[in-house]
Formats: C-alpha cells, sequence, structure tokens
C-alpha cells in the first residue's frame, strides 16, 4: 500500500490544532504501544530523488514484442486483479473520512481498492492512475477495460483505439509516462490544504508524489510516517512508526 494522506482536523486553526491531532495519533497508538517513535521535526532542504525509469512506456510505445508482452502479463493476472479486496489499512481510511478527518488520499496505486473501502472517490487522487480503465496512449480516451481486457482474453494482441488508431493500454502510468497535471495540482493543492500529512506505505523514493511530504513540510505542516523500512524524510517527521499499516491504522483511527 502507497497512500499519501492529507488529514483535516475539525477546526482549521494553525498549527496548535495541528500538533495536537498529531499527539492524538501518537497515543493512539501508544496504548498498544508505549515505545512509539517520537522525533523533533528539523525542516530543512531534502536531497533529490531519482526520475522514474523512461524505458518501459518508450517500449511499449515502439516494440510489438513489448505490447504483447505488456498485454500477457495482464492476462495472467487478470484472476488476481479481479479478487483483490481491501485491507484492515484501506478500511480505517474509509473510516477516518466518515469521521471527517480526511480531507484528502494521494494515492501511487491503481488497484481502486480505496474506492472499494468506501472513501468518497472525489476524496482520492490516484497518481498513477487506474487500471480499472482502458486509454489509448495517443487520445487520451477512456474506455471500458472489462470489454478490452474481453477482447485480449479472446486473442487480440495489439489493440488500436477506434478513434485515432493508437495504442490501447490500461489507464495507469508506465515508466516514463508523466503524471497528468490535473491530478499533480490537486495532489498540491491538498497538500496545501491539510494540517497533517501522514505517509502510509511508501519509500517516498518515486517523484512527484515523494515531493508532496516536503512540499508539507515546507508549508509547516506536521509529517507522520507509518511504514516498515526508513524513507529519507525519516529525520523530517514528527512521528514515524515501524509497523504494518493494517495493524496501525486501526488502532489510530479508533482512537481518534
Amino acid at each position: 500500500m502507497t497512500t499519501l494522506l492529507q488529514i483535516n482536523t475539525s477546526i482549521n486553526n494553525g498549527n496548535g490544532q495541528s500538533s495536537q491531532l498529531a499527539r492524538q495519533f501518537v497515543a493512539a497508538y501508544r496504548k498498544g504501544h508505549p515505545d512509539v517513535q517520537v522525533r523533533v521535526r528539523d525542516v530543512a532542504a531534502a536531497e533529490p530523488v531519482p526520475h522514474l525509469d523512461a524505458e518501459r512506456f518508450s517500449a511499449f510505445i515502439s516494440k510489438p514484442e513489448a505490447r504483447k508482452q505488456y498485454w500477457q502479463t495482464r492476462r495472467n493476472l487478470s484472476a488476481q486483479v479481479l479478487s483483490a479486496r481491501p485491507n484492515a489499512a484501506h478500511l480505517a481510511l474509509a473510516e477516518l473520512e466518515r469521521k471527517n478527518r480526511l480531507l484528502g488520499i494521494v494515492t501511487q496505486n491503481f488497484d481502486g481498492l480505496h474506492h472499494d473501502a468506501g472513501n468518497n472517490a472525489e476524496h482520492i487522487v490516484e497518481m498513477h492512475g487506474t487500471s480499472r480503465a482502458a486509454a489509448c496512449t495517443l487520445c487520451g480516451k477512456r474506455s471500458s477495460m472489462k470489454e478490452l481486457q474481453q477482447r485480449i482474453d479472446a486473442g487480440e494482441i495489439d489493440p488500436l483505439c477506434p478513434d485515432c488508431g493508437g495504442f490501447l493500454k490500461a489507464a495507469t502510468i508506465l515508466f516514463g509516462q508523466r503524471v497528468p497535471e490535473a491530478e499533480l495540482t490537486r495532489a498540491r493543492e491538498l497538500t496545501l490544504s491539510c494540517d497533517l500529512f501522514l505517509v502510509v506505505g511508501s519509500s517516498l523514493k518515486v517523484t512527484p508524489a515523494a515531493t508532496l511530504p516536503r512540499l508539507a513540510l515546507k508549508n509547516d505542516v506536521p509529517l507522520i510516517i507509518i511504514n516498515l523500512e526508513p524513507t529519507p524524510l525519516d529525520d523530517y517527521a514528527e512521528i514515524v512508526i515501524r509497523e504494518k499499516a493494517g495493524v496501525v491504522l486501526p488502532q489510530i483511527v479508533s482512537g481518534i
């Protein structure tokens, strides 16, 4: 799960309220974990992170064999994708929204499970697109992924857009593709509007999503990181929790 959240307090009245919410998160988690790691944040310029490798998308566009392999992989994984269900972390975030504490979710996942968990679609920014729709790589028109998958399963090897003849694929972002400007703009707007920025299950190494918590820090917004492995921003976060999101988030959400 790779999710960046902007948390909304009941009343937006500056850093005092933000700090209070951060303390609520700590208190909720400490009920069962008294040794939770708390760090004092020191905002500073962060090191740049590498950009996505541009090879994969260019191969899809230029090599028929790459497109054939792409669709073969999707065919092999289609049953697994259809059987995926929201986990405890997804459900906890939906509950946070029901408590009117969630301003928005910015996710790098494209599986649509935040929608299935019950989050309002207007509050979800899918930075890397969605696997639940098809898109033309030339004109950008979206269409039914289910219908396109049926064409692939029936033996079609290299599906083309009926409108412009461009190559069709899932409406996800491959390495080398740009994140749509609308999604990036919305993610930045949420970041600049939130009271608390919560990172869940992200290495914070993939741009442009990795720039968002840095933007939050520059806006003097507290940062909380829940991730099994270290991230480049651990030293700037007020709270760092090394645990699975499905274990941590339900406890935190139930305590606030």
